[in-house]
């Protein structure tokens, strides 16, 4: 009866807590891609399109995130390591964008930026919200809150581009933000990795 109260039962329900807010984020990371990609390829937009790649390298590393709850602290340090790859594969997705975009020019539709970016942005919100009380915990839900942290600013970012875009009646707004993103995945690759690599180091 009284290990009920001890630190086991507290991991427990740690865990449980945990499997919980990752299969409600999972789930909406997966739908948000699919309308996201639908918008970015609708929309004529790099920065939507990236977006989308954003929500399914999330959707990915939940899933590998929500195996690894209850493995030890090495597994979860090499499933960092995995989501770490995935952020920098993205990255490499949206640079590849970004170059097609540039050899094949086109002025985006801001409206349907600017509403998707909205929508990206309440549900990514809500997420973050969801996450918020487990970033602390261990180093695999720390790198999850790295990646709902990072699709706030990219929301935001695409929404911004929107607005210039119908200001300047050209494209550049969306591949700059495009790029800016690059560069935000790329640095939340190095730190995810690094948390990773020094979860992994004494062992």
């Amino acid at each position: 009866m009284a290990g009920c109260c001890e630190s086991g039962c507290e991991l427990d329900r740690m865990r449980e807590n945990q499997r919980g807010t990752l299969r409600i984020v999972l789930g909406i990371n997966a739908v948000m891609f699919l309308v996201i990609v639908g918008a970015g390829l609708w929309g004529r937009s790099s920065a939507l399109l990236s977006d989308s790649l954003d929500d399914l390298g999330d959707a990915l590393a939940y899933a590998l995130s929500l195996y690894v709850v209850s493995r030890s602290a090495s597994a979860k340090g090499a499933a960092a390591l995995f989501k770490g790859g995935l952020i920098f594969l993205a990255a490499a997705a949206i640079a590849f964008q970004i170059v097609y975009r540039l050899l094949n020019p086109a002025v985006p539709v801001f409206e349907i930026m600017g509403a998707f970016s909205l929508l990206g942005l309440v549900a990514n919100g809500t997420c973050l919200f969801l996450l918020w009380r487990h970033r602390n915990e261990d180093v695999n839900m720390a790198s999850v809150w790295e990646c709902s942290r990072n699709d706030i600013a990219s929301n935001l970012s695409v929404f911004l581009a929107s607005g210039l875009v119908r200001v300047t009646h050209a494209g550049w707004p969306d591949i700059v933000v495009a790029s800016l993103l690059v560069l935000l995945l790329l640095r939340s690759a190095i730190r995810v990795v690094g948390a990773g690599w020094r979860e992994l180091a004494p062992a």
